[in-house]
């Protein structure tokens, strides 16, 4: 039998926070802070340890080949049109990033934003990007180092020079341009000066932007005086009459809505009128071509409808589609045009995580027909030239096939493929399959289940993924790293746990605050019909997840250590108790609880991993992947809980943490997604052979 590992030191403190009667021991607080220098050489020696590790990973230099053979063929995306230009990414055969072209109308392509060429260090990346209605400019916003603090900039589409910027403060802004390109619409936190530390990740307020003048005299146009937490949305309709304004409190799944007439008042002091507040639902307005008003909305259908309105009466809402009880609606395309007898809407629903498209009247909603897709997998879009048309766009993907861009032609209705990535790719034949598995309580839970035979054969190695979280669906899709593990021999499996957008709103709040426990009872079931069905053994059993679903898997190496055997547990959060204290935690009292409120702080000491760490237990072999700028989850829920473990665990299975510098929660370069891919699988393969 190994030995135990030799863990760095971690003192542990005798510190005992007492909340609402409740004593919560928290002896590694001091790993909160990165600069103590106590944190800075526990790192260091916790690098040492990983780097020990990793020289008996024999297989993650083939994982890292393969990974990037896979990812070879690049991506590219479907055409935003503006007039007669149109603008597309790009990411080539070898490139670390997706580059922004524009194509003028005699087909000219030209590059706009290539980030490797603004950074050849790979650490700039391209945020977000949104043309004017006109396509003559184009504002983008860049972050450096994985912080996703954007700045915004301006830029002349014709010529490629930067009209101004930058602009702090804009992380996560929409833009919405008004007509002729002059000014727009967008969100920026007030400067930090004006806030207490704690508060200055916050209140964001909608401004209004004259191109070429200084941001300090932006006008604000809305959020005084709102919740600290909320974010907004802002949008100015194709023909720039209308302005619509939606605010969330943090990611709450609600908004509250707000339009204007521009035509009637002064851009710089919009008049607005709540169309939706104080209720318990998601809507948005489209202001459509045909005269009327799109409203997409949850309210009293989870499975989310499309009604009409009049500009007259907004108030007033007739179903258009109604909603299906088994799918989600998830978008749509009015398509019209003088080559067509009547104007028609397309569909895009998911069924059980499946995408699908249909095609209705636009007068009525009548069904006309089910559009045929290229396969069961997921769609992206669809997309519309903005002056309207008989055409739409939309990506295609699935396990096994690399996202491809189609149009869906309402004149002929027909699909046809637009464009292809750039390269090519050999993929690896897999088997893919949607099971269902029982959860704890009775409830039937989905899963999709990789694997390099139709049925289960023997016992493999297996990783299981998931998320279970804010609303967000895990449907199929093109992954290099699920590929490649199939190849190898191993079993992928996703499960579309409770908490997720699988099922629509009512499934994402069987998961969320005071029931968040469904969604640990769902993985831990998944991973026991695995091995019912034969697919694995608890000692072939790996869990995987990232962001909430660093959450998921490390409340599941905590509450059923005996069930799995590999663990890699990614940008989490894990200290549920103090996870409020930083960076964005307040903006997800919604989704998860304020320990703050005795009830709520209930439900989180309950299975907050970082509280429910019991010595003497045999945990899993872990890695916690933590990224010094992540600006979303802090890296010291990572820390405190692999020195909990370190110190708690009585097996040889080694506790180990891998700590990146200079990137963050989100978008990387090609090159440390691979890198980070390798470790994850060999990792694996170590710790489920």
């Amino acid at each position: 039998m190994p030995d135990r590992p030799v863990y760095p030191a971690a003192e542990r403190l005798p510190l005992v926070d007492v909340l609402h009667g409740t004593d919560v021991p928290d002896p590694y607080r001091w790993l909160e802070d990165a600069s103590d220098s106590r944190t800075q050489a526990w790192a260091a020696a916790q690098s040492e340890l990983l780097a020990a590790e990793q020289a008996d990973w024999d297989s993650r230099e083939g994982f890292a080949t393969r990974v990037g053979e896979l990812l070879g063929a690049g991506t590219v995306s479907p055409p935003y049109w503006r007039g007669d230009r149109y603008f597309l990414t790009r990411r080539e055969p070898g490139q670390q990033f997706s580059v922004l072209y524009v194509i003028e109308a005699d087909g000219t392509e030209r590059t706009l934003i290539d980030p490797i060429a603004i950074d050849p260090t790979g650490a700039t990346t391209l945020d977000s990007w949104q043309p004017s209605k006109e396509g003559d400019r184009l504002a983008y916003q860049l972050s450096v180092g994985g912080n996703e603090e954007s700045l915004l900039y301006v830029m002349d589409v014709a010529t490629g020079e930067a009209i101004e910027g930058p602009i702090d403060r804009c992380r996560y802004s929409p833009i919405a341009w008004l007509i002729g390109g002059f000014a727009f619409y967008y969100v920026r936190r007030i400067a930090p000066e004006l806030l207490p530390e704690s508060e200055q990740n916050f209140h964001r307020r909608v401004y209004l932007h004259v191109v070429g003048t200084p941001a300090e005299s932006d006008v604000l146009v809305f959020g005084a005086g709102m919740t600290m937490t909320n974010y907004y949305g802002v949008e100015v309709s194709r023909d720039g009459r209308w302005l619509q304004v939606s605010a969330s409190e943090g990611t709450e799944p609600r908004n509250d809505l707000w339009i204007s007439d521009l035509d009637a008042c002064d851009p710089a002091h919009p008049s607005f009128t709540l169309i939706q507040g104080d209720v318990d639902a998601q809507t948005s307005l489209s202001f459509e071509r045909d005269g009327r008003i799109y409203v997409s909305t949850d309210l009293n259908a989870p499975y989310t409808r499309l009604a009409v309105a009049s500009h007259e009466d907004p108030f007033t809402w007739t179903d258009l589609i109604a909603e299906d009880p088994d799918a989600v609606l998830d978008g749509y395309a009015l398509l019209d045009g003088p080559e067509l007898d009547h104007d028609v809407v397309l569909v895009v629903r998911t069924r059980h995580g499946v995408s699908e498209m249909s095609l209705h009247a636009a007068k009525d909603g009548t069904f006309i027909e089910g559009v045929q897709l290229p396969g069961a997998g997921t769609i992206g879009g669809p997309v519309q030239h903005l002056d309207g048309g008989p055409v739409c766009w939309f990506v295609y993907t699935d396990h096994t096939t690399v996202p491809h861009v189609y149009t869906f032609d309402a004149r002929t209705r027909e699909v046809a493929l637009h464009a292809s990535p750039p390269g090519a790719v050999e993929v690896p034949k897999v088997f893919s399959r949607q099971v269902e598995y029982i959860s704890k309580d009775g409830t039937v839970v989905r899963m999709f289940v990789i694997a390099p035979t139709e049925n289960p054969d023997k016992p493999r190695s297996t990783i299981l993924y998931g998320y279970g979280g804010f609303g967000i669906p895990l449907t199929p899709g093109y992954s290099a790293a699920i590929l490649a593990w199939v190849e190898s021999g191993g079993v992928w499996a996703v499960a579309n746990l409770r908490g997720g957008g699988e099922e629509g709103e009512d499934w994402h709040r069987a998961g969320m605050l005071g029931s968040k426990q469904n969604v640990f009872d769902d993985f831990h079931a998944a991973a026991e019909f695995l091995i019912a069905e034969g697919y694995t053994d608890s000692s072939k059993l790996g869990i995987y997840g990232g962001s909430n679903g660093g959450l998921l898997v490390g409340a599941a190496m905590t509450q059923r250590p005996d069930l799995y055997n590999a663990v890699v547990c990614v940008a989490p959060l894990l200290d549920m108790i103090r996870y409020t204290t930083s960076e964005l935690g307040p903006t997800w009292t919604v989704e998860y609880g304020d320990p703050e409120i005795p009830e709520q702080f209930g439900w989180l000491i309950d299975y907050s991993p970082y509280h429910n760490v019991h010595e003497g237990t045999d945990y899993p072999a872990t890695m916690f992947a933590v990224f010094d700028n992540d600006t979303r989850t802090d890296p010291m829920h990572g820390r405190k809980l692999c020195a909990a473990v370190q110190h708690a665990t009585s097996g040889t299975r080694p506790i180990l943490i891998r700590a990146e510098g200079n990137v963050g929660h989100g978008a990387r370069s090609m090159d440390k997604s691979i890198e980070e891919t390798a470790d994850t699988l060999a990792f694996f393969r170590k710790w489920t052979s």
